[in-house]
This record gives C-alpha cells, structure tokens and sequence, in this order.
C-alpha cells in the first residue's frame, strides 16, 4: 500500500513452483532469496533465463558479487530499511520504463594534441587512463585523447562502451570474458571496480 505501482502477484518458498510460475505469467518485478527449498535463488538465476528485474533479499553478504555477476537489479541485505528497500525499488521501476533507444551513433571524433580524429565505436577494445592522456585502443590502432573520461563518457553510449574503473571504459562487443571481477579483451585482463560494478553488470543483463 505504501508504493502505488507495485503489486504482489505471489509468494513461494519453493524455487521450482516459483520458475513454474514465472514461465506462465508476465513478472516485472522478482524479489528472490538466496536459501529456497529445491534450489537456490543463485542457482534458479544461473539456470534460468529470468526476464524480471531480480532484487536478492538476504541474510548472506558473501553472494553480493555473485548476484551483481548475473546481472541483479539490488543486492538487499537483511535486516535492511523501508527507505533501502524503496530505493531498491524504484531502480528497478527505472529500468522497466526506461525508453529503448531507437537511433545511435556509430562513431565519435575525439581529440589529439593537433586534430580531431575519427573512432569507430565498434571498434573499440577498451580505453585505458594514462596520466595526462587516454589510451583508446581498437582493432587497428591506438589513438591517444586529451580528453578525459568524464567528457568520454558524455559522448559514449554505456551500452556500447561502458566505465568499469577509475581507469578503464571497455568496448562491451569485444568483450571476451568475465570472471573474478576482471574483463578479459584481447589478451588484457581489466579490473571491474566497486564504484562501477553495478551499472556495468546492468549493461551486461541487457545483452542476455
């Protein structure tokens, strides 16, 4: 009753009969705990394509990556406040009306000590912080930009080329694979930081 657009359409504590339900009925919205009889909320989200944004409510701080690693929505952990919960809430109403793009561009111009110079977004591998510098590696080349990642990031789709450090933006496309918070492009293993985790995860459930 205290939030207008959410609606309880059922409860389970059998991960089975809740997957059961979830394939027979439109979901926008899961809350799922980690400790279910059958299976876990960890395994029924790593053995099923769930659809739903998914908040993980739980007593068990150790499952916090795991769960950003499939691509969660939030991560609450028990005892936690109606204001967390509202928060965690109105993300995942965010994402179920965010508009989807219908046009985007394929290519930025960027500066260099003494011109301007073409990059193709698909081509990009990652972006690398380099002192006064950013390193914009791509399948040809490495071009060196005065610009920083602040003004990157303004001019960049996160879909297509997404901050995961203080360091590092990494071409999603050429993302080879992820495992320990780390990114695997071309021979270039990229870390994956607390500050930007989350949104990346969000990019990567978007391509699932």
């Amino acid at each position: 009753n205290k939030i207008p657009f959410l609606n309880l359409c059922g409860t389970f504590d059998n991960a089975l009969k809740g997957l059961s339900y979830l394939r027979s009925n439109k979901v926008d919205l899961l809350f799922l705990d980690i400790n279910m009889d059958e299976l876990s909320g960890i395994q029924l989200l790593e053995s099923s394509k769930i659809e739903s944004q998914v908040i993980i409510t739980t007593a068990y701080q150790e499952y916090a990556i795991k769960g950003y690693e499939l691509s969660v929505t939030d991560y609450l952990l028990k005892p936690f406040t109606f204001d967390r919960f509202l928060k965690a809430v109105n993300k995942a109403h965010e994402n179920i009306n965010q508009p989807l793009l219908t046009t985007q561009q394929d290519f930025i111009f960027v500066k260099t000590e003494n011109r301007l110079e073409k990059v193709n977004l698909s081509d990009i591998l990652y972006i690398e912080g380099m002192r006064d510098y950013r390193g914009i590696h791509t399948v040809n080349k490495k071009i060196m930009t005065l610009q920083n990642f602040s003004e990157l990031e303004q001019i960049i789709p996160p879909n297509l080329v997404c901050r995961v450090h203080k360091s590092y933006m990494v071409g999603v496309s050429k993302i080879e694979s992820i495992e320990r918070m780390r990114i695997l492009i071309s021979n270039q293993r990229i870390p994956i930081s607390e500050t930007y985790k989350e949104l990346f995860f969000q990019v990567i459930n978007n391509r699932t």
